[in-house]
This record gives structure tokens, sequence and C-alpha cells, in this order.
């Protein structure tokens, strides 16, 4: 093994405990955990931890109070339950709904799945927005066959999908931009925007992101960039989970980059995403970091328990301080491709991992 030249991190930053491993020059490995949230001595655990290692191994003094100096690192990975525990305690960010008129409760409703049929109270699936805009647009897949009245002169185009759509309404801007402007007005900075057949034709979706940019609103997802498959109802809820998690995700990591010289701008820092795979820090997000700390967990064991080949599965139970992670391992990795956490169901790769609200700093009580 190639001993390194200068500091390697990996860090797992937690609800509750942030845990740091450093690779050291020399080939020397050091191990460090500190409380994530602690105000009193830092602002940032992973921050710290680095600070704390850098001086400790090179002699040099580095004040809380300035940025770190960074010649002396090569690369930081990280994953993190910042959007996990953001989604489990509901603390992500406020957001409203921008969808095609006639379908403002398309994501209440549901696909009205029945897991448990036979129960006799029946819950509906939460959703994670405030306010919904209707959009006076459609769009429409062109069928030869079809009967619906229709102008005539519609204007047509070609999908990403190769199916051929039309245009039988285009967005009524100047009734949109009242409409996100009503939103603005009630503190609500965050959209997600979800029209139907944007998968194949995002047009109308990409028009609503510049205006709404233009006005003024702070994160725009776009279910077309989020997940532009077919399916506009996990498509949604994606969208919406984007929109809700990722201000939260850009929020820590402008606070972890601030906390170095020129914002880690020459440093090599990938996150882990919810499929086990890891990102540069620019393009974490919301609806691919829901499992990024538990994925890591999953990654770490996978790789230390079947060094030899996987005779028998092993299972995972990784229980933090905030929540608590299960999986499976039996040779490759268990994707899922839709999953429900928390109450909201997300369609992206992710690692088949269970994810409870109940950690070991959680305190369960009867009455």
């Amino acid at each position: 093994m190639v001993q390194p030249e200068r500091f390697q991190f990996a860090i797992d930053r937690g609800g509750t405990f942030t845990d740091i491993f450093a690779r050291c020059p020399g080939d020397k490995v050091r191990v460090m955990k500190l409380l994530s949230e602690d105000p009193a001595n830092y602002q940032d655990a992973p921050t710290e931890g680095i600070r704390r290692i850098l001086q400790e191994e090179t002699g040099m003094q580095l004040p809380r109070d300035r940025p770190i100096d960074t010649s002396k690192i090569d690369w930081i990975r990280m994953g993190t339950t910042v959007a996990t525990n953001a989604l489990l305690e509901r603390k992500g960010e406020r957001i409203a709904l921008v969808i095609t008129k006639g379908f403002k409760d398309l994501l209440h409703i549901g696909n009205q799945s029945r897991p448990k049929i036979f129960d006799l109270e029946i819950v509906m699936p939460e959703v994670l927005y405030e306010e919904v805009i209707e959009v006076d647009e459609r769009v429409v897949l062109q069928q030869s066959g079809c009967q619906l009245p229709k102008q005539a002169g519609l204007e047509t185009a070609v999908g990403s999908t190769e199916e051929h759509v039309e245009v039988w309404r285009p967005v009524n801007m100047a009734q949109l931009e009242g409409q996100l402007m009503g939103v603005l007005s009630k503190g609500i900075q965050s959209l997600a925007v979800v029209l139907l057949h944007s998968y194949t034709w995002p047009n109308h979706e990409k028009q609503i992101g510049d205006l709404a940019k233009r006005l003024g609103f702070k994160h725009i997802s776009l279910s077309s960039e989020v997940m532009p498959m077919i399916r506009a109802v996990p498509r949604g809820y994606t969208a919406c989970a984007d929109a809700y998690l990722t201000p939260c995700i850009k929020k820590y990591l402008n606070g972890f980059s601030a906390g170095f010289q020129d914002s880690l701008k020459d440093v090599r820092v990938l996150f882990m995403q919810s499929d086990g795979g890891l990102t540069p820090m620019e393009r974490f997000s919301g609806s691919r970091a829901i499992l990024s700390g538990p994925a890591g967990g999953v990654v770490g064991y996978a790789l230390t328990t079947c060094t030899g080949g996987c005779t028998r599965p092993v299972i995972g139970f990784d229980m933090g301080g905030t929540s608590t992670d299960v999986s499976r391992y039996a040779g490759e990795y268990e994707h899922v491709f839709e999953a429900t956490t928390a109450g909201i169901t997300i369609q992206a790769p992710q690692l088949d991992v269970n994810t409870v609200a109940a950690g070991g700093g959680s305190i369960l009580s009867f009455r």
C-alpha cells in the first residue's frame, strides 16, 4: 500500500456522534470521536476533528476562529445523516408544490396501495409541501387513435424517450408569476415542480424553474432533473423530498467548507450517496442523500466481513444515537429503486436499508 504524503480523512457525521478516521503521512492512523453538536466548543464536528488531528500531528497552531490550511489535506470523504434525520424529525425546508392544473391532490391521494388491507384505520401518506400551485398547462402524449376534442395546429415535439407529445396548453406565465409571488410572501423559498409527462418533455418545467429563480426562490427541484422517470406519483414524491432536504444539505455544506481556506477549492471532497457511491460535494443533493450515513456503514461491513468470500449472508445492525439502520449483505450490494423512508416514497437508487427513528439516545416512555 502506498503511504500517503498528505492527510486523508474519512468521516461519518451522525446525528449524535461524529467519527473521524485519518491516514497520516507515514501511514499512521488516527481515530477520533466527537459530539456532532457541541456549540459551546466548536461550530462543526468534522471540521473540528480535522483541525485537531492536523494540529496534533504537524505541530502547527490552527486557531478555531481561522480557516484551516488545506495544503496538507489530500482528500476528505464523508457520509452524513443530515438528510436522514431532517426527514425522520421533519425538520426540512418549507416547500411548495407546483403541479399541472387539475392534479392538485395527486400526491395526497398517492397510488392508493393498501399494504395492510384489513386495517380499519387507513393512514394517508404524508406530504412534505405546505402550499400547492396549479399551473395552467397541458402536455399530452400523441396517440393516433385519440378521440378527445383538441385544437388544430397544436405544437408537437419528440421527447427524450422518443415519444411524440402535443402541447395542448403552454404555461400561463403571467398567472403563474402572481401565484409564485403569493407563496414567496408566506416565507416559502423552496419549490418542487412536477408536471405530467415532463420525464420525456421537460420544457415547461424548465420555464417554471427559470421564472422561480428570477423571482428569488432559493431552491427549485424539477422532477425532470431530479428523477426523469415515468409515473408522476413517485416522481413527484422524489422531487418534493429533494426540495425539502437539499437546502438543509447545502446549508450544512456551506458551513463545513467555510471552515477551510478557499472553501476547500483545491481539496477532493466526496460525499456518500444512498446507493453506496461517492459524489463531489457540489453535486450532493437531498433525494440522493437520505441514506448517506447508513450506506457508508453497509459498504464498510461488506468490505470487512467478506474479504475471503461471503459463504453466509451478513446482517448489519447500526444503532446510532438518533436512528437505527438494518441491512443485509450476501456477496453483492442489494439495491432498491423505490423505497419508503419515514413515510416518504423515494424513486432513486438506494442500498436496501431499513431505518427507524429510534437510537441509543432515544427515550422510551409508557403512558
